[in-house]
C-alpha cells in the first residue's frame, strides 16, 4: 500500500507526477497544476491553494473563461449521463443533487438554461454546506447579476472548490 500523499511528498514529486496528483483540482484544467509545479515547495494547503488560484488570475481572461466553461452544470446533462469527474460527482451528491424531485430537477434544468443563455457559461457554486433549496435560491439570486460580476463570482467559487479539494487531498496538512 502506498503512503498517503502529503505536501512533503508532493513537493518532491517529478513534474509529471505532480501534475497527475493535482490535475483534477481545477476541473478539466491540468494547466493550473503545470504552472504551479515550478513554484514549489508549498508549506501549507492554504499556500498551495492561494498559489494555484494566483496562477489562474495571472493566466488572463481566455484561460479563465476556458476554466469556467470546463465546469459541469449542477444536476445537468453530464450528471444524468454519469460523465462528471469523480470530484464533481461527489460534491453534487454531497449536496443532495442526486436526490432531486422531478420538479426540482426541472427547475434546475430551467435555471441552467436561463443562466447559460444570459452569461454564456455554466453556473458554478461550491456546493459544500448547501442543501438543494439553498442552491436553487443562490441560482436565482445570481441570475440578477451583471456578466462581469458573475464571471468574477464563478472564479471565486472555483477557488473555493479547489481549496476544498486540496483540503480533502491533504487532511494532515490543513492545520499548517
Amino acid at each position: 500500500m502506498k503512503p498517503r500523499m502529503t505536501l512533503e511528498l508532493l513537493n518532491q514529486l517529478p513534474f509529471d507526477d505532480f501534475v497527475d496528483a493535482l490535475g483534477g483540482v481545477f476541473e478539466h484544467s491540468p494547466w493550473v497544476a503545470e504552472r504551479t509545479a515550478a513554484l514549489r515547495p508549498f508549506h501549507s494547503v492554504m499556500e498551495l491553494a492561494a498559489v494555484m488560484s494566483a496562477e489562474v488570475e495571472k493566466a488572463g481572461y481566455g484561460p479563465q473563461m476556458a476554466l469556467i466553461r470546463a465546469h459541469p452544470e449542477l444536476a445537468g446533462k453530464a450528471a444524468v449521463r454519469g460523465e462528471l469527474t469523480r470530484e464533481s460527482s461527489e460534491e453534487q451528491v454531497g449536496a443532495g443533487l442526486d436526490q432531486c424531485s422531478p420538479e426540482e430537477f426541472a427547475r434546475l434544468n430551467h435555471l441552467n438554461q436561463a443562466y447559460q443563455a444570459k452569461f454564456g457559461f455554466p453556473f458554478i457554486l461550491a456546493v459544500r454546506g448547501y442543501e438543494r433549496m439553498g442552491i436553487l435560491r443562490e441560482f436565482e439570486r445570481r441570475l440578477g447579476s451583471e456578466v462581469e460580476e458573475e464571471r468574477r463570482e464563478c472564479l471565486k467559487q472555483i477557488y473555493r472548490i479547489a481549496r476544498l479539494r486540496l483540503e480533502a487531498m491533504f487532511p494532515e496538512d490543513v492545520a499548517r
